[in-house]
């Protein structure tokens, strides 16, 4: 049954995101257009925003409700819940990506021919400042010092190792497969956690780095907004950094000492580290969202509307503009951030760790 649970808490958060998503983000980015504020209540970009909701709210009931029926009905092991748990949200996630690509040229279609924002005299205000509310680096290298100890101490303790090395872990936090042990096979699990380690601090310092895009409509409020959501969001990565150091640390120790802790206690952190994740995400998503609320404009603001930079966005979801330095920018839909395209270090952040942990897993 713990698949089954962790499946539907996963479904959920998914499902409360996609539904509101089209509330959540700016009201002047909707669908990955933008919306001059002349037309952010216009009929058209109302009734989207609406029939989003509406259609993922009822597919997502749909989904569920099946889901439940036969994870339910069916004995199944809880490594099966949790493959059709997320073989759910990837074709949850499709669907949304239809819908969403469907509206995202609807706007495109009704912005240029009723003109929208042509009357308006385009501005774009950026700074490069660091923003020092932003969690220091050094946090996220003390969890590396973590693993790096947890290496060192695993090859200390070499002769207690059983032969059999475990290589993953089901959901209710048993060992369900192994490996010969030998040098490599040990460290396995902290040097997969040393590289997620090393992924969150550059994308922490990669935000920290790149340019604040600042609203010309209320630029003081604006400020304030993009240094509270990187304040947000290094806490959220390092808080997920965090929970991996804690769970994998575990894992490891479990594996060197591995008559130390009962099954119920690897349970329990099993599900303290999904309840403690779950928990994070929401609250991180609640308040990211919460400062995407319109910003009222300034007196200043008079025939002003912001640079339209909808040309350097592919399908309103992938950034690409060889003319901003900045690594990360701000997603159009979705919550946190995405990498720009034109930048080669975006490729070597984004697939790099991938390759990496493909070829610890490989040589197993």
């Amino acid at each position: 049954m713990v698949g089954y649970w962790v499946s539907i808490a996963m479904l959920s958060l998914l499902g409360a995101i996609q539904i509101f998503i089209p509330y959540m983000l700016k009201s002047t980015i909707v669908f990955g257009v933008t919306i001059p504020t002349s037309q952010i209540k216009h009929a058209t970009v109302n009734q989207t925003k609406k029939t989003y909701s509406v259609a993922m709210a009822i597919i997502w009931l749909l989904m569920i409700v099946s889901y439940s029926i036969w994870g339910l009905s069916i004995n199944q092991n809880g490594e099966l819940q949790i493959v059709v748990g997320v073989f759910t949200m990837l074709l949850f996630i499709l669907i949304s990506l239809l819908f969403y690509t469907y509206f995202h040229r609807k706007l495109q279609v009704e912005k240029q021919q009723k003109q929208w924002g042509a009357d308006l005299t385009e501005v774009k205000i950026a700074s490069t400042n660091k923003q020092d509310d932003m969690l220091p680096l050094s946090y996220f290298w003390s969890l590396a010092l973590v693993s790096v100890i947890l290496i060192i101490y695993t090859y200390y303790q070499y002769p207690l190792l059983p032969q059999q090395v475990p290589t993953h872990w089901g959901p209710s936090g048993e060992a369900d497969a192994f490996t010969e042990k030998n040098y490599f096979s040990v460290i396995s699990l902290p040097l997969i956690m040393l590289v997620t380690q090393i992924l969150f601090a550059t994308i922490s310092e990669g935000t920290k780095r790149s340019g604040v895009k600042i609203s010309a409509l209320n630029m003081q409020k604006s400020a304030y907004n993009q240094g509270k959501k990187r304040q947000y969001t290094s806490s959220f990565l390092f808080l997920t950094a965090f929970l991996i150091t804690l769970l994998f640390s575990f894992l490891q120790l479990t594996t060197i000492h591995h008559a130390a802790i009962g099954k119920n206690f690897m349970l329990a952190i099993f599900i303290g580290f999904i309840v403690l994740t779950f928990m994070g995400s929401t609250i991180f998503s609640i308040k990211f969202s919460k400062l995407n609320k319109e910003i009222a404009p300034s007196n200043m603001s008079n025939g002003l509307t912001d640079l339209d930079d909808d040309r350097y966005w592919k399908g309103g979801l992938v950034y690409f503009n060889k003319e901003d330095p900045s690594l990360f920018v701000e997603k159009r839909f979705g919550i946190g951030w995405t990498i720009n395209f034109a930048r080669p270090t975006g490729y070597i952040i984004l697939f790099g760790p991938i390759l990496i942990i493909f070829f610890i897993a490989y040589f197993l």
